[in-house]
Parts: structure tokens; C-alpha cells; sequence
């Protein structure tokens, strides 16, 4: 049995919760976000509790029941107090700026990358080098942090470049200090 998968979720008052079918809606005071699930696994919502079970004793299912159960947990909490990542820019004219919904970057190469912000997001930029991204859906914030930080990485020898706020770059030494 999953620990995981055996927990239930504890839904707060203000958060309504619809299951049909094999689709699970979770709404708050912040929205709503939707997950279809597998057949393999049984969702129930009673006395403010959701419980995620087995349908079977397949792999399949074993594989789907703590799954299941974390994408629910990060929907509630979504939909309560939403997520943020923020990141940082280190480099001689490397910058962040928000204009509209198009977050542009610049980060040592000959033209700026642009990238369209996805409905469902909000991105700030508190100052030049820093930008903070909220939404409610975790991996919807996550991945779109993932690409701003895949348009240059911070490097480990002058440490220049994207990284997370509070990521540590293991720092090397170059060649020449090594003689």
C-alpha cells in the first residue's frame, strides 16, 4: 500500500469539490482546476476528507494511487494559497522586464528572448533581476519556471546566468588558477 496514496486530504471549508465520472474539479477562492484520473483508482469525498483507494490490486493501479493523491493535494492547495517560484539573473546586462504578457530577457546573447506568459499565470518583476511567477496550478508554475531558467543557466565557473532564488551553483576554479 502507498503511504502516500493512504492519506487523506483535508479540504478546507471554502474549497468545493465535484466528482464526476473520471474527472475531479476542485474550486476556491482562488479558481478551479480540473484532473481526469485512471479508472485503477477510486476518489471519494466525504465529511470535508478525500480519500484516493486502489480499484485493483494491478501494477497499474499501485503505480496511479500515490500519484493520484499528490496531484489532488497540490489542486486543494492551489486553489487556497496558490504557488510562487521566483528566480534571480546574474550577469553585466542581464536583465528581466514584463511587458503585458510577454516577460523579456536579456541574457548575453546578440537579440532578447521573449516568452508568452500562459493564461493562468501572473509574472512580476520587483527589480531588473529578479522575477516572481504565482499561479494556482503547480506544474503549470513550475514548468513555464523551468523554461525561463533553461534560456541560460547560471554556470559554475563565473556563475553567470538564470537560476532559482536560493539555488546554490557549486563553483569551480578555472584553469589558470589552477597553475
Amino acid at each position: 500500500m502507498s503511504r502516500v496514496g493512504k492519506k487523506p486530504i483535508i479540504v478546507p471549508a471554502n474549497v468545493k469539490v465535484n466528482i464526476e465520472r473520471l474527472t475531479i474539479s476542485v474550486e476556491g477562492p482562488l479558481g478551479k482546476l480540473q484532473q481526469d484520473f485512471s479508472k485503477n483508482v477510486n476518489i471519494t469525498f466525504a465529511d470535508g476528507k478525500i480519500e484516493v483507494s486502489r480499484a485493483n490490486q494491478s501494477r497499474q493501479a499501485a503505480a496511479m494511487h500515490g500519484l493520484y493523491r499528490a496531484l489532488i493535494q497540490n489542486m486543494v492547495t492551489g486553489v487556497t494559497s496558490g504557488y510562487e517560484r521566483r528566480l534571480e539573473i546574474f550577469g553585466t546586462g542581464y536583465l528581466f522586464s514584463v511587458a503585458g504578457k510577454v516577460l523579456q530577457i536579456r541574457a548575453g546573447y546578440a537579440h532578447e528572448v521573449h516568452k508568452s506568459v500562459p493564461e493562468g499565470l501572473t509574472v512580476a518583476c520587483p527589480d531588473q533581476t529578479h522575477v516572481s511567477i504565482k499561479g494556482i496550478d503547480k506544474q503549470l508554475v513550475g514548468q513555464f519556471a523551468a523554461d525561463i531558467r533553461a534560456v541560460r543557466q547560471a554556470e559554475p565557473y563565473l556563475g553567470k546566468g538564470i537560476k532559482y532564488e536560493g539555488e546554490v551553483i557549486r563553483r569551480k576554479e578555472s584553469k589558470a588558477a589552477k597553475k
